[in-house]
């Protein structure tokens, strides 16, 4: 149950990008990502190639450029990528030279406020990242246009919906230069946005849209929604107002209790799509949940943000992703047993929807996915709000800043969420006293920071003289669990992962090509098995192997379950998904021992299980 109530009284702040480094395993992964899609789109896709309008072509030219570097701007930082660096320069250097002397900027035929929010976080990274002088003053005219004309030249559909990423710029640009003109800017990006406060509290998307009776709404779409998370807290941040700062709680509560998956993630296949594991979730609310998140956790310093931010990043990201990260689904399902061209029962989006490919669907995915790895990377750590740092989310990394007026360096060795051990080694200046919060997550079994018992759903204060060399050791030990499902069926957990059936997997190409094509996949092994359990236990035997890329394949998967199941022959594909989860007396084939391998690893899955005892 989300309780703001039982929230801690402290924030954080995200630190410049740059300050946190990816390390061991999460370093490669943002080089398959480099090396994947996000590296290859600008020669083999024409929306962001150099005919795009965001470099002065007659090409695309509303969101998909500045979608993309967006995450193309924190990638390249983080890996310190020289060519991927001036890829990003060229694409801000357009941008920043595009401007007018009234502070208009983007394409000539662009008319509208909402690419422009995407690109002015894309140039709030670049200046923290950079040092770029020529950013707060191009961000300054901009937002006194916005003060200026948007009353008379208001935002409309997305804008609308998305104000609270204008917002974020526009307070990050408040922060730096201490300028109070920029709070009409802010009133007026309030005064014309959505609330999402409201939607939160009063939530009548209690059920999936029939196809027959569906209208589209902003308030329904699974994307908006994702943003519209850190909406009240931003709202919060400008008003002050109590109910705006608890529907923050009600809104993941409502998603979870309406729309939620095993994964932490809600549905929507393009709009709410209720409870059943085979309605889809587009990627690009994928992505922005966790962008969401990264917000909410320092805003209010919930550690339960945090939880839900791994969960996603650890299993609902890398799912969405052929292992090289060179085609990506625009859908995705929990019970996901194949993948090809087939109508299914999403609430408006196309049978192609969750095809491994270029473009399937719609090409915003495409460009708004790449940043995921990376913003999650950077946010791993946190200044908090007493003049210290917090580690708000665990992974291999280092951080360096300035604390307390000296330089410190802090790393986090570690194969998490792989395994439950974190070592934080401290490289810093010496018999430097600083306060250190580590978050321990809920489902922790008896955890401890350097041997003390530490309580799960909290942040584990050190305030200590730290000395160059130290080191801590964080114990998460990891319980497998069962989690019961709104479906009737059950899903298997093991510390922040989520665990499902291997299927065997045929990649086919469907169309499109090398190095880009679209792709079927089609299952070469049963998927119809349930488990055997024992109320919220199961019996598995846990099997860890070595790292090696790349991680999130099924023959790859470090971590691996086995547990007893069996067959259940009436459990068929039904309209090109998983028939509904038998629940009640249901045949069942010889017990047998399946392996379940991490959700993100498991193209093909099962996640919501039939259970026998």
């Amino acid at each position: 149950m989300w309780n703001p109530d039982a929230s801690p009284d402290r924030s954080f702040s995200p630190l410049p990008l740059g300050s946190v480094r990816p390390r061991g395993w999460l370093l490669r992964q943002l080089r398959i990502q480099a090396n994947g899609q996000t590296g290859l789109l600008e020669r083999h896709w024409p929306d962001l190639g150099p005919n795009s309008a965001w470099l002065g072509g007659d090409g695309e030219g509303w969101e998909r450029g500045p979608y993309y570097v967006d995450g193309l701007v924190p990638l390249a930082v983080l890996l310190q990528d020289g060519e991927l660096l001036s890829r990003a320069e060229r694409w801000i250097d357009w941008t920043l030279k595009s401007q007018s002397a009234d502070g208009r900027f983007g394409p000539d035929k662009l008319d509208d406020w909402w690419p422009m929010a995407i690109m002015a976080k894309a140039l709030t990274q670049w200046a923290e990242a950079t040092g770029d002088p020529r950013v707060e003053p191009f961000l300054s005219r901009f937002f006194e246009l916005l003060e200026r004309e948007a009353p008379s030249r208001p935002f409309h559909a997305w804008a609308i919906a998305r104000w609270a990423d204008m917002a974020l710029s526009i307070q990050w640009l408040l922060r730096r230069t201490g300028d109070e003109g920029l709070r009409r800017a802010l009133a007026e990006t309030h005064r014309q946005g959505l609330s999402w406060t409201q939607w939160f509290q009063w939530f009548p998307a209690t059920a999936k849209p029939a196809k027959e009776t569906f209208r589209f709404s902003h308030f329904t779409h699974v994307v908006n929604n994702a943003m519209g998370i850190k909406a009240p807290a931003v709202e919060w941040e400008i008003t002050g107002w109590e109910f705006a700062r608890a529907a923050t709680w009600q809104a993941l509560e409502m998603l979870d209790r309406y729309h939620g998956q095993a994964t932490g993630l809600f549905t929507g296949d393009e709009h709410l799509a209720g409870l059943q594991p085979t309605q889809g979730t587009e990627l690009c609310a994928v992505v922005e949940y966790m962008f969401s998140l990264e917000k909410l956790i320092a805003t209010f310093g919930d550690p339960l943000f945090g939880d839900r931010l791994e969960s996603l990043a650890y299993n609902a990201l890398p799912a969405t992703f052929d292992p090289w990260m060179r085609a990506h689904q625009y859908d995705q399902q929990a019970n996901q047993v194949l993948c090809d061209i087939h109508p299914r029962a999403w609430v408006n989006n196309e049978p192609d929807s969750n095809l491994f490919g270029l473009e399937p669907n719609f090409g915003c995915c495409t460009a708004n996915y790449h940043q995921g790895w990376p913003k999650f990377v950077a946010s791993l750590w946190m200044r908090s709000d007493d003049d210290g740092l917090a580690l708000v989310a665990h992974g291999p990394s280092a951080v360096e800043t300035t604390v307390r007026g000296r330089a410190v360096r802090l790393e986090a060795e570690t194969e998490y969420p792989f395994r439950d051990s974190v070592t934080l080694r401290y490289a810093g200046a010496s018999q430097h006293r600083f306060p250190l919060w580590i978050r321990i997550p809920a489902w922790a079994d008896g955890p401890t920071v350097d041997g003390v018992p530490a309580e799960p759903g909290s942040f584990h204060l050190l305030d200590r003289e730290w000395r160059s060399g130290d080191s801590v050791e964080v114990r998460l030990p990891m319980r497998t669990r069962v989690e019961r499902r709104p479906s009737g069926g059950v899903s298997v957990l093991r510390g922040p992962l989520v665990f499902s059936l291997r299927i065997g997997e045929r990649w086919n190409v469907v169309r499109g090509q090398e190095p880009l094509p679209d792709y079927e996949v089609l299952p070469t092994t049963p998927w119809n098995y349930a488990l055997r359990t024992d109320g919220e236990r199961i019996d598995a035997t846990i099997e860890e192997r070595d790292l090696v890329a790349p991680f999130f394949s099924p023959e790859n998967a470090p971590v691996v379950a086995r547990v007893q199941a069996a067959r259940v022959p009436g459990w068929e594909v039904v309209d090109g998904s998983a028939g509904p989860v038998p629940t009640g007396c249901f045949e069942l084939g010889s017990s047998e021992t399946v392996e379940l391998v991490p959700y993100g690893c498991a193209k093909l899955r099962v996640t919501e299980f039939p259970s026998y005892g």
